[in-house]
């Protein structure tokens, strides 16, 4: 490792949850990510970890063993996936089925590009209808 950010690199995404089953549901069973980890022996934390196999990034949603560190989600705090095409109403029937419920994004350009789905812990997703192009 040269010490410098590259895009080789992994990217994980951490946040709390009170209920990784209920996470796990909408998740993995309504969104359609991979369990990639799930454990409850970590002396810290109970870990579920999803995201795809060979992708560059994960998310981990933790629930602490001896602490009570609650979700604080805002209207702010996207996780935004770019879909490259329209929103399936299957895949937002599916959320809804597994434990989310669609909402309004409080910044309307998500509202005219996609569909933003409140998680079970409180959290906001966005199916983005648009493709996502890094700038060279």
């Amino acid at each position: 490792m040269t010490g410098r950010l590259s895009p080789a690199h992994h990217i994980r995404l951490a946040r709390p949850s009170l209920d990784l089953d209920a996470a796990q549901r909408f998740y993995a069973d309504g969104l359609g990510l991979r369990v990639l980890h799930r454990s409850a022996h970590d002396e810290f934390a109970a870990l579920l970890m999803l995201g795809f196999p060979g992708a560059a990034w994960h998310l981990e949603l933790t629930q602490a063993h001896h602490l009570h560190v609650a979700p604080t989600p805002t209207a702010e705090d996207l996780l935004v996936l770019y879909l490259d095409g329209p929103v399936p109403p299957d895949l937002i029937r599916r959320l809804e089925a597994h434990g989310g419920g669609r909402v309004a994004a409080l910044n309307p350009y998500w509202d005219r590009w996609g569909v933003t789905v409140r998680d079970p812990d409180g959290f906001r997703l966005v199916l983005c209808e648009r493709v996502w192009r890094s700038a060279p």
